[in-house]
């Protein structure tokens, strides 16, 4: 009920208006009829903030002809005209002037159908149709108001054949009520307690029931009624309807005043949309789906969802297939990382080569030098660097006697011209020195870059 849902009844000659705008949201007011009506009406409802809702109309029960009528069977087609012949003899007004509508109930033999029949005059549902089209309302249905009392039950209820008993003001309906459909429905003289005992047993052949499984008892007096139903010696178990939970916190909120005309009032505002009996002529009938409308809408409807779902496969099929090769590619990444990581190291050994190749190309042959020096250097000596050029070699390094180094290597055939570049300064227990010698003629390889080579 998340919109807001209206109905209009009649008590007493009062017009009783019920607002349901959502769980445990209600309101309901009386008007006193007069000729500024529907003026006043139509101000209690914008100031309410209703909008402009569709509204159900509830009329009394003793307006309405309520009859099972037992009928050959027949196309469905020529049932309207069938049950509009048959009614001649069963109300009590003229029938050129008379709303009704029909339902097939029950089960009967496979020659005939039990049909429930509802009538009322014209000018009763038009009346209260004209109030509606004054204050700019459109109608949803008119119906008989104790037939919406169904609605206020839980679904979870036993269901079962049951008598409803319903009791507002000097009025009271019975309803013949099996698995929440109304079978039938009468107004019985609100008499004594045996009298409503009388008229519970008199309605259950009309109803064809042989006995009935429970009787409820709702309105105003109701849990007098039920203590004296008791004390009758009924069999059936005598209770108050099994309201749902929605239904019970809306009835909490009715006023205590008149509590069995705001209880039908209730039930016509949250009944059904489309009741199974509907006054209503059908030019005024919200408009609804035919088995056709219905069908060419499903199969819509399973076309789209059929679209949808090659939509949704080929999309899952698109990720799995992203998802195995980002699969492959995390398989994948340490190799080629590893290759990358042996791409760059034979980057590197080029690079070197280059380099090694670029010097023997360039006249410098540090090889051999290096293994002269290494054969003719005293192992109490050692070099901290080596520098060679066009000109020679330098040396920077330590020994104990930095003086020897100067014949041993000016004995080398490489060099020649040896000697000190630098004092020799002592350190600790060794001598620092820098000796510098030329290349002896011919010179043991071109000359080359003045690139130097550290050790």
């Amino acid at each position: 009920m998340r919109r807001s849902r209206v109905g209009l009844t009649f008590d007493d000659g009062h017009v009783v208006v019920t607002a349901v705008r959502g769980p445990g949201r209600l309101e309901q007011f009386r008007l006193e009829p007069d000729e500024t009506l529907a003026a006043r009406l139509a101000t209690e409802l914008d100031a309410r903030g209703l909008g402009r809702p569709r509204v159900r109309v509830g009329i009394d029960r003793s307006l309405a002809v309520v009859k099972t009528l037992e009928l050959p069977r027949m196309a469905s087609g020529r049932l309207r005209p069938m049950v509009a012949f048959e009614l001649e003899r069963h109300v009590p007004f003229p029938t050129q002037d008379i709303r009704f509508d029909c339902v097939p109930v029950g089960d009967a033999p496979s020659d005939t159908r039990r049909i429930l029949v509802m009538a009322a005059e014209g000018r009763t549902v038009d009346g209260a149709l004209r109030l509606l089209d004054t204050i700019k309302r459109p109608p949803q249905s008119v119906t008989a108001a104790c037939h919406d009392l169904p609605a206020l039950l839980s679904r979870r209820h036993p269901g079962g054949r049951v008598v409803w008993i319903h009791r507002h003001g000097p009025h009271t309906d019975l309803l013949c009520v099996d698995q929440g459909a109304v079978l039938l429905s009468r107004r019985v003289p609100t008499g004594s307690d045996a009298e409503l005992a009388e008229e519970i047993t008199r309605s259950l052949p009309l109803a064809d029931w042989p006995e009935c499984d429970a009787i409820w008892v709702s309105g105003d007096e109701a849990e007098r009624m039920r203590v004296a139903l008791r004390r009758g010696g009924k069999r059936a178990p005598v209770s108050a309807p099994p309201f749902g939970r929605a239904g019970a916190r809306l009835i909490a909120r009715l006023p205590i005043r008149r509590r069995g005309a705001g209880l039908l009032a209730l039930a016509v505002a949250i009944g059904r949309r489309r009741p199974r009996l509907n006054l209503l002529p059908a030019a005024g009938r919200p408009r609804s789906m035919t088995w056709t409308h219905r069908l060419t809408a499903g199969l819509a409807a399973t076309a789209a969802l059929l679209g949808l779902g090659m939509l949704l496969a080929h999309g899952h099929t698109q990720e799995r297939y992203l998802a195995r090769v980002s699969e492959e590619i995390r398989r994948l990444d340490p190799g080629v990382k590893a290759v990358e990581q042996l791409g760059a190291q034979v980057l590197q050994q080029k690079r070197l080569l280059a380099t090694l190749h670029s010097v023997e190309t360039g006249g410098l042959r540090p090889l051999p030098v290096l293994r002269e020096l290494t054969e003719l250097i005293p192992t109490d000596a050692w070099l901290q660097s080596l520098a060679m050029d066009r000109q020679g070699l330098e040396l920077t390094g330590q020994a104990t006697a930095a003086s020897q180094l100067i014949p041993l290597l000016d004995g080398s055939p490489s060099l020649e011209r040896v000697e000190f570049t630098a004092p020799v300064t002592r350190v600790q227990t060794k001598e620092q020195f820098r000796i510098r010698a030329s290349w002896e003629e011919p010179a043991p390889s071109r000359a080359g870059p003045s690139d130097g080579a550290d050790q």
